[in-house]
């Protein structure tokens, strides 16, 4: 008799994440104790010793809640227990920047992205599902956001180290790292719903936790998952999560077209610095674009452009707006002597003759 259907399910979801990647490689699960990701940990243990793969685990305690501490304890617990070798926690400070959600999310990252560089991992599985991806795509709808956004969740990406940690794990004694330094994600599960993941911990005698701010109407998340996306399924019917992440899967396809597109023109507009120049090798030295060429480019691709150049001078990904970018883009379009336009991360882009510059803000313009 073969497994329960929910476990197989997600066995074979990370089975063939596995597939991908050499024998003998380290594979890490990102385990909160919760449903989605225990059923993840438990799949990837099972699945390594058949594959030949390496597998760990590691949680994340945010501090939030009182007891956290002995809550991660336990996940590790569980997780040794299930197989995962090493099996460890980190613990993080959750700042402010961007909201209670955003600031809690890039506290979790970063220690994961130390995690998987520290124990050399070849990816990091995370537990996101279907539904997941439904509530990211109805939040960037919420937002207005373009075709990257409502294209949702990939089935897996790179997070590029940032300089901070990589000279925290350059210093003495920690672990060697070369340039470049990214550290790949994938997300299994995003076929399956939570139906199927808390099944699955059920018929693999797990004991999923259940955080308690996955149920406080604080969170925006929170919100469109227990409110919004029900009366959704009241008012059109069911389905509307699976019909949210197939929209996600299609945006996908066309966002990654236009980025490669995007990623040709923006190496045809950029300028190079002459030989021998010595701004060519100064930190401050800013990005320069020809206007000419970028105004020639379908305004889709040319947002992606300047997006690009503004996030290689420094401004950060998760808090440069589309409203950031269409004033970048006004210099290009609408230039009427404008100066500048002050970007997120001290990050300013100006305009000089036929150039389009990006560099710091206190470096003048």
């Amino acid at each position: 008799m073969g497994p329960d259907p929910a476990v197989a399910a997600v066995r074979l979801a990370v089975r063939r994440v596995l597939a991908g990647r050499p024998p003998g490689a380290m594979v890490l699960a990102a385990c909160s104790g919760g449903a989605d990701s225990l059923a993840l940990a438990g799949a990837l243990a099972f699945e390594a010793a058949r594959s030949g793969h390496h597998a760990g685990g590691v949680t994340v305690d945010h501090g939030l809640q009182e007891g956290s501490a002995g809550r991660a304890e336990a996940v590790v617990r569980v997780m040794a227990g299930l197989g995962l070798d090493p099996a460890g926690s980190v613990a993080v400070t959750v700042g402010e920047r961007g909201g209670p959600e955003n600031a809690a999310r890039e506290a979790r990252y970063a220690a994961l992205d130390e995690a998987a560089v520290r124990l050399n991992a070849s990816v990091v599985l995370l537990g996101h599902t279907r539904d997941d991806q439904a509530e990211t795509v109805l939040l960037g709808l919420a937002r207005g956001s373009g075709t990257r956004s409502l294209a949702g969740m990939p089935p897996e990406s790179a997070r590029r180290l940032p300089s901070s940690l990589r000279e925290r794990l350059d210093a003495p004694g920690a672990v060697e790292v070369s340039e470049p330094v990214a550290v790949r994600y994938a997300r299994p599960l995003l076929d399956l719903d939570r139906a199927t993941t808390r099944r699955a911990c059920l018929a693999m005698g797990l004991d999923p936790w259940d955080d308690p701010h996955n149920d406080d109407p604080a969170y925006t998340r929170v919100r469109v998952r227990h409110q919004v996306l029900p009366a959704l399924e009241d008012a059109l019917g069911p389905g509307v999560a699976e019909a949210l992440a197939r929209t996600a899967r299609l945006l996908r396809d066309d966002a990654e077209a236009l980025d490669a597109y995007a990623a040709r023109a923006y190496a045809d507009c950029e300028i190079a610095a002459a030989p021998g120049d010595p701004a060519a090798d100064a930190a401050t030295a800013p990005i320069a674009l020809r206007v000419a060429d970028l105004a020639e480019l379908p305004r889709a691709v040319r947002t992606r452009v300047l997006r690009t150049a503004a996030i290689r001078a420094g401004s950060p990904p998760g808090t440069l707006a589309a409203v950031h970018v269409e004033e970048v883009d006004r210099l290009v379009t609408a230039w009427r002597g404008q100066r500048r336009v002050d970007l997120p991360g001290g990050v300013r882009a100006f305009r000089r003759h036929e150039k389009l510059l990006f560099g710091p803000a206190d470096a003048g313009s």
